[in-house]
Parts: structure tokens; C-alpha cells; sequence
């Protein structure tokens, strides 16, 4: 959802008819690597859209296990978001991790 809804969520982002989104997930001891790739078929790049659909992925992620970090003041000291790369783009496709 949040791949398809980039042009609703970044001002001045213009709508782009998405053929293909994949997600892939490593997780390890330390970390969770979340992976977007996405495709369409049209005039521009979509790596906005592959950016936002890694962050929110990893947002959801964070929601979801919160309770496992939250400390007694209610923080959070050791989890975070970070280091998101455009990794490889062509106009059409956009690999995002």
C-alpha cells in the first residue's frame, strides 16, 4: 500500500501506475535488512516509491516488536532506522534496501 500511495503521501510526487513491487526480508541477530524492488512501465524512475515502501515496511516492523525494547521510561535506546540506499536505478525499475 504505502508503494502504490507515495504520490498521496510526498508533495509534489507525481502518480506512477506501478506493474510490480517485491519485497524481500534478512533478518539476523542485530538487524532486519528490508529490500523494495519496483517496477512500471513509464517515463520516470520509481525509486520515491521504492524508498517509501522500505520505510514504512521497517516502521511496521518496529510497531509490531516495540514492546520488546520499550524501556521504564518508555524509550526506545538501541532500535533504529537507518542507512535506506537507493541501490540500483533505471527508468521503470528501482531497487531500494
Amino acid at each position: 500500500m504505502a508503494v502504490k500511495n507515495t504520490s498521496g503521501m510526498i508533495p509534489y510526487c507525481h502518480p506512477v501506475p506501478v506493474m510490480s513491487i517485491d519485497f524481500n526480508f534478512e533478518i539476523d541477530e542485530a538487524k532486519i535488512i528490508v529490500t523494495c524492488r519496483v517496477k512500471a512501465i513509464y517515463r520516470t524512475g520509481v525509486e520515491m516509491e521504492a524508498i517509501n515502501g522500505v520505510q514504512v515496511a521497517l516502521l511496521t516492523i518496529w510497531d509490531m516488536v516495540k514492546y520488546l525494547e520499550k524501556d521504564e521510561t518508555g524509550n526506545y535506546p538501541n532500535t533504529s532506522i537507518g542507512n535506506i540506499n537507493v541501490v540500483y536505478k533505471r527508468k521503470g525499475d528501482s531497487y531500494t534496501s
